[in-house]
């Protein structure tokens, strides 16, 4: 029986490309993102490139911590790996139907709620991965949701990479007990509707980009291994996970906007 995935943000440029190697790598997949007619497009192109039949799909507005926990409620296969990839990046401050501003929703608590929602599902030595990137940083505790600051959206994306890996190494400790890893990476300088919504443009192909969080999700040799950060399958020592008073403090926040109970 083939293990399974589940990725978020699977249509968007890397999250295909993860999802086409994944199943190059034999795991069935469940593809996760809001649009619906882009989930059964990138499905079926999927079914196609990697002869698969197991690819199936699920439309879940990732800015609602309720949809996210449906989702989880729904699932009935064991999860071997999460792959959260899923980012948006508005040029302007917008809010979630949740009333959260939207990059801190999608970004940051989605990362959180996807991982704890689904701890149950997620079998011994399972494995979560987050995409993350080296484009990080400019973390306010004080005003993650930029109601005092000025918006902008390179801010708000980097604020929002820089808590994906302090949570990783906050949730590697968390999920140790039940021997699921969880690591963060950077995938790579690849041309996307995100990147180039901050003014990005770079060379490398969506298979690069894939490349980092795929080997973390399936390499035999990364068995056991938790609370790290890659970049081009390099572990590199996160400068913004050291403090842990730092981590419990963005956990307790994070924290602060779940509104139902986790299944411990």
């Amino acid at each position: 029986m083939k293990k399974t995935v589940v990725i978020t943000g699977a249509y968007g440029v890397i999250g295909r490309a993860i999802a086409e190697m994944m199943a190059e790598n034999d795991y069935a997949l469940i593809l996760v993102g809001k649009d619906k007619l882009q989930l059964a497009e990138t499905s079926a192109e999927v079914a196609r490139q990697s002869h698969t039949y197991d690819v199936k799909y699920v439309a879940v507005d990732l800015s609602s911590e309720k949809a996210i926990k449906e989702f989880a409620d729904s699932l009935e296969e064991p999860v071997h790996v999460l792959i959260n990839n899923a980012a948006t990046t508005p040029l302007q401050r917008i809010e979630t139907s949740e009333g959260i501003e939207m990059q801190w929703a999608v970004n940051v608590l989605a990362y959180m709620w996807m991982m704890m929602y689904l701890r149950p599902h997620i079998v011994k030595n399972g494995r979560i991965v987050n995409v993350a990137s080296f484009y990080a940083g400019s973390l306010d505790l004080n005003d993650v949701e930029f109601k005092k600051r000025g918006y902008d959206n390179d801010t708000a994306y980097r604020q929002s990479k820089q808590a994906n890996r302090m949570l990783s190494a906050f949730y590697a400790e968390q999920f140790k007990p039940y021997e699921i890893t969880v690591n963060s990476c950077h995938p790579g300088e690849i041309s996307s509707k995100l990147s180039n919504s901050l003014g990005f443009h770079f060379p490398d192909p969506p298979r690069k980009g894939a490349d980092t969080p795929v080997w973390l999700a399936t390499s035999k040799e990364l068995e056991g291994v938790t609370g790290q950060y890659f970049q081009y399958r390099k572990n590199i020592r996160c400068q913004f996970s050291q403090n842990k008073n730092k981590l419990k403090e963005l956990y307790e926040l994070c924290q602060s906007y779940t509104k139902y109970t986790f299944d411990n």
